[in-house]
C-alpha cells in the first residue's frame, strides 16, 4: 500500500520543533559523507508548447508517423519551465526519497504557485514504493529549520528578527526561527504590499510582526537578518548590521542571484554553507571573490567544531538547500501519519 499525503495532510501531521532535530541530524549525516545524494537532474519542460494548452496542434501530428523532412524554419517557442530531479538516501535508513520539482515563473500571473514539488519514498531494502507526499511544503518545512538551527547554535542575545522578502519562505524563517529560540520581534520588508500580508500572517501565528518600509528599518536593530528574496543585486547594506548579527540568506541559488554584498563577507568573521560546493556557484559568493575553500560546512556547527567565537562577531550563513533533508523531512512526515492514520492508502 501506498500512503498519499497532501499538502493539508503534511501540514497535519508537521511539528516545527519535532522537525528541527531531524533535519540537524540529517546535516551531521551529509557532513560525514554518509549519504548518497546524485547531482541535481534538471531539464527544461514546455517546449514548443503555447503556455495555456497541453499540446500545440502540430507536434500532435508530428507523432502520426509521418518521418518527411521538417520545414526549413520551425516556429520554436521557449520553454514554459524547469524539471528538476533530487534523490538521496541517508545511510542506515529503512527508506530513501526522489524529490521531483519544478519551477515556472509565469505561473503567479494563472494564480499558482512558482515552484512545486512532491516527494517520492521508496523502502531501501526492495525498493518498492511507499509514499507520496506533497514536496512544497516539505521544501518550505526544512529550509525554514535551516534558519531556525542556524540561530539556536550561532545567535546571540534576544533574537530581534529583521526579514527581506515577504513570500512565503519568509514566513516559514519567521515560524521556524521562532519554533528554535525567543523572538523579540520581527521586522519585514518588501519593496511589494505583500509585506503586510506577511506581517499579519506572522501576527497571528503569535509573533510581534511589523511590515516596514526600508531594508534599513528591518536591519538596523536586528540581531538575526534573513534574505528570502529572488534578488539578483545586493538587498541590503552591510554597514548597516550591528556587531554580533547573524545573516542567514537563503533566497539566492543561482549564479545570476545576489542577496548578498562583497562587503558583508568582508565585515563577516565566518561564512558557513549547507552544501558548500553549490553554494560556492551562487551570485552572492561569486561576487564575493570566495571559493568553496572559504565556506565552511554548517555540519561543524552542529558537531560543535566551530561556530561563534565572541558577541560582537558578525556571521554569514548561506543556502541552498540539500535533498538529503527532503529525505529526512519525507520519513519523519511518513512515519507520523503511519502512526496516526493520515492521508489516503492505494494499492498500486
Amino acid at each position: 500500500m501506498v500512503r498519499i499525503l497532501s499538502a493539508d495532510a503534511v501540514r497535519e501531521v508537521l511539528s516545527l520543533p519535532e522537525l528541527l532535530p531531524v533535519v540537524e541530524a540529517a546535516f551531521v549525516k551529509q557532513g560525514r559523507r554518509a549519504v548518497e545524494r546524485p547531482p541535481r537532474a534538471h531539464f527544461p519542460v514546455g517546449i514548443d508548447m503555447d503556455a495555456d494548452s497541453e499540446v500545440r496542434e502540430d507536434d500532435a501530428e508530428e507523432t502520426t508517423g509521418d518521418t518527411g523532412d521538417l520545414p526549413p524554419e520551425r516556429d520554436t517557442r521557449p520553454p514554459l519551465g524547469t524539471a528538476l530531479t533530487m534523490p538521496a538516501y541517508i545511510h542506515g535508513r529503512a527508506m530513501y526519497a526522489t524529490k521531483l520539482a519544478s519551477v515556472h515563473a509565469a505561473n503567479p500571473d494563472r494564480g499558482l504557485s512558482p515552484v512545486n514539488a512532491q516527494v517520492v519514498l521508496n523502502d531501501a531494502a526492495t525498493g518498492l514504493p511507499l509514499s507520496f507526499l506533497d514536496g512544497t511544503v516539505i521544501t518550505n518545512a526544512r529550509t525554514g529549520c535551516i534558519g531556525g538551527l542556524s540561530v539556536t547554535h550561532l545567535s546571540t542575545g534576544p533574537v530581534r528578527l529583521g526579514v527581506l522578502g515577504a513570500g512565503t519562505q519568509a514566513r516559514w524563517q519567521a515560524r521556524a526561527i521562532a519554533a528554535a529560540a525567543d523572538v523579540e520581534s520581527v521586522r519585514i520588508y518588501s519593496p511589494s504590499e505583500s509585506r503586510e500580508t506577511c506581517a499579519a500572517d506572522l501576527r497571528d501565528a503569535g509573533l510581534d510582526a511589523e511590515a516596514v518600509t526600508s531594508p534599513k528599518a528591518a536591519v538596523s536593530d536586528a540581531t538575526v537578518v534573513v534574505t528570502a528574496t529572488t534578488s539578483t543585486e545586493p538587498v541590503f547594506s552591510a554597514e548597516w548590521l550591528a556587531p554580533g548579527t547573524l545573516v542567514i540568506a537563503i533566497g539566492a541559488y543561482t549564479g545570476e542571484m545576489q542577496e548578498v554584498g562583497p562587503a558583508t563577507f568582508e565585515r563577516a568573521a565566518r561564512v558557513f554553507a549547507d552544501v558548500p560546493e553549490p553554494v560556492a556557484a551562487v551570485g552572492d559568493v561569486r561576487e564575493s571573490g570566495l571559493s568553496e575553500a572559504d565556506l565552511l560546512p554548517l555540519s561543524d556547527v552542529f558537531e560543535g567544531k566551530i561556530g561563534r567565537q565572541s558577541d560582537d562577531e558578525i556571521l554569514l550563513v548561506e543556502s541552498v538547500g540539500s535533498a538529503v533533508l527532503d529525505a529526512a523531512a519525507a520519513e519523519y512526515l511518513y512515519g507520523k501519519a503511519r502512526a496516526n492514520d493520515v492521508g489516503k492508502t492505494v494499492r498500486v
